[in-house]
């Protein structure tokens, strides 16, 4: 019924920049919330960043200051701007978004397939 596509994981260098971008597509009515989780070696889930839909964001801690979310509501599309990552920034990460479905209107949490982001010299 909808799909979030990640793409834009790679391999970058400490002090080097990556952008994740997130598209979703689908029969969905409206998209609210859109997050960005990621998942690092041994470790748990975890937000790092969520954009409303008002604009409003809010970001993990440890990322705050270095990475950016934003949105761009006509395509559907949210991104992530990693600047100065670090080699504890490692993970693979996944886009969440909070759709709407056409048909019933209901409520249905939706995410991506993920994307690895490897942070090393």
């Amino acid at each position: 019924q909808v799909e979030l596509v990640e793409s834009g994981g790679g391999l970058v260098q400490p002090g080097g920049s990556l952008r994740l971008s997130c598209a979703a597509s689908g029969n969905f009515f409206s998209i609210n919330a859109m997050d960005w989780y990621r998942q690092g070696p041994g470790k748990e889930r975890e937000l790092v960043a969520e954009i409303y839909p008002g604009g409003g964001s809010s970001y993990l801690g440890s990322v705050k200051g270095r990475f950016t979310i934003s949105r761009d509501n006509a395509k559907n599309t949210i991104y992530l701007q990693m600047n100065s990552p670090k080699p504890e920034d490692t993970a693979v990460y996944y886009c969440h978004a909070g759709v709407i479905a056409a048909d019933d209107r209901r409520y249905v949490s939706t995410w991506g397939q993920g994307t690895q982001v490897t942070v090393s010299s």
